[in-house]
């Protein structure tokens, strides 16, 4: 009777050891990891500190951090050029977007957007001294705009009316690079993002465009078409902006000004 209640106790025992295994297993098949494409030359969005280290920072990195620790994900970052974000979320090597993207017509076409988080305008960039203050004042001037970039698509529609030169580059350092070796005569750039470098350069200058028909480039997070993602992640979105959660992060990366 002794050898069978200690068999019997023996398989009790390994039952629930194995039920806890099962359980941590499970724990951690629960716990998915999310892959985010961004461009990370887009300060305070996202950029590398290199004073710091290699690791990429920004106001947008820090939202997808937070909806995806509200959500149960785990977001794992990965840097490539503006124009392969897109690309990225059609071959489903990529999860979401956050990069600063504005949801135009055209890219709706190609994926899908939650509601715009955050707002800014247009600037007109150049050194100091260069005498542009107006989208007339860039008249005759070669003007250095992002690729498949919103500021791409406003440096065209102001090449209708005005006779401009449109060069365009992938990352925004290299159109700065362009500007100061005297190429561009001035860059159009999102103003939030020309406010970093006005910072740590002082050589440079802006303007924002005001001309009565510019639209503000609001940023919004995409998905590829059809994200199961996509819903949940603008129902956090929606939740922070009402809970005071996005005006924090506001604050943090943009000191308020808008």
């Amino acid at each position: 009777m002794k050898k069978f209640a200690l068999f019997l106790i023996s398989i009790l025992v390994i039952g629930v050891l194995a039920a806890c295994g099962s359980s941590e297993t499970s724990g951690k098949e629960e716990k998915k990891v999310l892959k985010m494409a961004t461009s990370a030359d887009y300060p305070p969005f996202e950029y590398i500190d290199t004073a710091k280290g290699s690791e990429i920072i920004g106001f947008d990195i820090d939202l997808a951090k937070a909806i995806g620790k509200e959500l149960g994900y785990e977001i794992e970052v990965q840097d490539m050029d503006f124009t392969g974000l897109i690309p990225a979320l059609q071959a489903n090597k990529a999860d979401l977007v956050l990069a600063g993207m504005t949801p135009t017509e055209e890219r709706k076409k190609s994926v899908d957007f939650s509601d715009v988080y955050y707002t800014a305008k247009h600037m007109i960039v150049t050194k100091k001294g260069s005498g542009i203050k107006s989208v007339e004042d860039l008249e005759g001037k070669t003007v250095g705009v992002q690729l498949a970039s919103i500021q791409e698509g406003k440096a065209e529609e102001i090449a209708e009316t005005v006779n401009i030169k449109v060069e365009n580059r992938n990352r925004i350092p290299e159109l700065i690079q362009e500007m100061k070796a005297g190429r561009f005569d001035a860059a159009i750039i999102e103003d939030t993002v020309a406010k970093g470098y006005f910072k740590n350069d002082k050589e440079l200058e802006g303007t924002v465009i005001e001309d009565g028909e510019t639209e503000e480039a609001g940023s919004a997070i995409a998905f590829p078409k059809d994200s199961k993602y996509a819903e949940e992640f603008n129902k956090v979105l929606n939740e922070m902006k009402e809970n005071g959660e996005l005006e924090k992060l506001v604050l943090k990366w943009f000191g308020g000004e808008e």
